[in-house]
This record gives structure tokens, C-alpha cells and sequence, in this order.
């Protein structure tokens, strides 16, 4: 096709690939009983109160929704102790990483990250025409923050840090990411990506959202999708100063959160009982993990988040995909011979696990 006016970077880019759906392992291998541990959900899924909430709103999806979420905002601003006017509401997290883009990227600037890292922050500078830098991880596949900072000149308008970071799980503790965000040029957007906050494990995480008032300048991101079991609704929020929501909230659309995810949302998040038993399945399921496949004598790094990599050997997620079990091949983030595993159920950590074997011992 021969349009006038395509820009050359959007033509440039190579699509976002998502996890493999069950229902594509079924059409093509016709495995009917396949594991999804590919997209670090909640095994648990959505609560009781908010599968009911979501029928009872059902009932109301002619209407347009709230555009400015009143009531999630209410209460996401009460738990956070922030101000309502501090929070941008996007469709999934990746949304408020759009607005960011749209905001503060153009064909001249740069957005800075670390890699391997999440594979929506290289889309959202490129379909800007803005160009995506990337500074390395550190040996033990975590962030290299001096690396980072070395890496920041004149073109570089935003900075990334995912904390706990994906795919590698890694985190950056509380001194070190206070020094890396003193040391930032004030005119520079820092943004800190902590869509698995919530499970996080070591003592010393930074409390990134004091930044949000010490540095006007940060937006700390959150998700609905992860923890809160609302990956297919989705809903993700930043937090940042006032005024950068009112310059952000500039670039969305109207409505961008649908009415049934604002009502989920809101449930889900005074579900305290949902949440406790999710963080102890997961923390159950990660100790299973971790010992299982040092028995097995497989590589798996430290995570603070729901999932782990795990150095599962060339060519394993094909293996794996065959025997029912769908993870994330990492190749794409120049982890050859890794995969990245949510952490699932007792019994879809069994089938992992006994797949893994398995497919190490050379069983057809």
C-alpha cells in the first residue's frame, strides 16, 4: 500500500507480542487442558465481590461511564493518601505510558530504560518517532543505575524504571534509587513502572511515591490487571503532581476507562481478604518454584514480583508448549535459553515443573 503521509517510524515498528492464548495451543496442538503461565495474572482471578459488582453493573453498559472515575478516584486517592487530582486513569497502565509518550516524546527526544525490560517502552518512544536508549542490566540481571544515569543527554526527555522489574523480577532497594533520582535533572520525566508492587518481598523497597512531592517531575505507575486479578478489564493508573495529571489528562481520550473495569476496580481494591490469599499463593508458589528447580538443578533469578525467570535451555518453550504448558520464551529480550514463568496454582506449578523434568530428561 502506497499512502501519502505514513511516518517511516510506524511502518519501523514490530508489533507487541502477547502471551499465547490457550485457545491458539488448542487449535494448533489440540491440547485442550493447556496452563497459562505466560502473562503474570492472578491465578486466583477477579474476587466474588467483584465478579458480582461487574453483573450487577452489567446492567448500565448503554450508558457512557464517569470520565473522571469519581469514585475509584475517591478511593485510590484515600489509600495512597494523595490528592484526586493526582491521578491519571488510563486503559491498562500502558495507556498512562501513551499519554506520557504523546506528551513528552517527539522525533527529537529520547526515552531512556534499562533492558531487558518491559517490551511496551521501545512501542511507545518509536510510534512517537522518538528513540527508544537502552542501558544494560547489571551482570546479575538487575537494574545498573550508574549505567542509567550515564546514559541520560541532552535528547533524553523521560527515564523508566520498572521496579520489580519484568522480565527479570529483579527490584532496586531504597538507597540506591533515592541517589539515582537526586541525581536526575529536574527537568527530566522520571517514571517508575510498579506493576508488581504489590508483591514485593524485600524489606528495603523505595517509597517512590514520596518522589511524587520531593520531585515534582516522577509519575509512579500501578495496574489493576496484576494482583487484582483484572488483566481482561483493563485499568492502571499514574500518580504524579497535579499539574502533570492536568498536562496528561490534556493528551487521553474521553471515556478511555470503561464503566464496567472503574466499577471492578473500586471493589477490588477494598477487597482485603482477596488480597491476602493472593499474596500467600503467591508467596506459597514462588517457594515451590524456587525449590523445585534448584532440585532440578535449573537456574531461576531472585523476583519480587509474580513470576520468575528461569534458564530453561534452548529451545524449551517449544518443548514446553507441547506438553501443555505455556510460558514466555525471552529470546526476543536477548535472554536465549530463558523463560519467564507466572507463578500459578499449586497444581499448574506441579504441571510446570513436571513438564520442565520432562523436557530436560529428553521424554517425547
Amino acid at each position: 500500500m502506497n499512502l501519502r503521509g505514513v511516518k517511516p517510524w510506524i511502518r519501523a515498528i514490530t508489533p507487541y507480542q502477547p502471551g499465547k492464548p490457550p485457545e491458539e495451543v488448542v487449535r494448533a496442538l489440540g491440547i485442550a487442558d493447556a496452563v497459562n503461565l505466560a502473562s503474570n495474572e492472578n491465578p486466583l482471578g477477579p474476587s466474588k465481590r467483584v465478579v458480582d459488582a461487574l453483573c450487577e453493573a452489567a446492567g448500565q453498559a448503554h450508558r457512557y461511564p464517569d470520565d473522571e472515575n469519581f469514585a475509584l478516584r475517591k478511593a485510590v486517592a484515600e489509600r495512597l493518601e494523595v490528592l484526586p487530582g493526582q491521578l491519571v486513569f488510563g486503559n491498562g497502565s500502558d495507556e498512562v505510558l501513551e499519554l506520557i509518550a504523546k506528551t513528552f516524546l517527539g522525533p527529537e527526544d529520547d526515552l531512556l530504560f534499562a533492558w531487558p525490560s518491559f517490551a511496551m517502552y521501545p512501542l511507545v518512544a518509536r510510534g512517537m518517532g522518538a528513540r527508544p536508549v537502552q542501558a544494560p542490566l547489571d551482570a546479575a540481571l538487575a537494574h545498573d543505575l550508574d549505567a542509567l544515569r550515564a546514559a541520560v543527554c541532552e535528547r533524553t526527555r523521560v527515564v523508566i524504571i520498572c521496579n520489580p522489574n519484568n522480565p527479570t523480577g529483579s527490584s532496586v532497594g531504597a538507597a540506591a534509587f533515592d541517589r539515582f533520582a537526586e541525581s536526575l535533572p529536574e527537568d527530566l520525566l522520571l517514571v517508575v513502572d510498579e506493576a508488581y508492587f504489590e508483591y514485593v518481598r524485600r524489606a528495603d523497597f523505595p517509597d517512590a511515591l514520596s518522589w511524587v512531592s520531593r520531585r515534582p517531575g516522577t509519575v509512579v505507575l500501578r495496574t489493576f490487571s496484576k494482583f487484582y486479578g483484572l488483566a481482561g478489564l483493563r485499568i492502571g493508573y499514574g500518580v504524579c503532581d497535579a499539574e502533570l495529571a492536568d498536562l496528561l489528562g490534556r493528551a487521553r481520550h474521553p471515556f478511555n476507562v470503561n464503566a464496567l473495569a472503574a466499577r471492578a476496580a473500586t471493589v477490588a481494591l477494598d477487597d482485603l481478604d482477596h488480597q491476602r490469599r493472593t499474596r500467600e499463593q503467591n508467596a506459597q508458589g514462588m517457594a515451590l518454584l524456587e525449590r523445585e528447580l534448584g532440585a532440578l538443578g535449573v537456574r531461576s533469578w531472585p523476583s519480587d514480583a509474580n513470576f520468575l525467570l528461569v534458564e530453561s535451555g534452548v529451545n524449551s518453550y517449544e518443548a514446553l508448549l507441547r506438553r501443555g504448558v505455556i510460558v514466555r520464551p525471552m529470546d526476543a529480550a536477548g535472554l536465549s535459553g530463558c523463560v519467564r514463568v507466572t507463578v500459578g496454582k499449586p497444581e499448574e506449578n506441579e504441571c510446570f515443573l513436571k513438564a520442565l523434568q520432562a523436557v530436560r530428561e529428553g521424554q517425547t
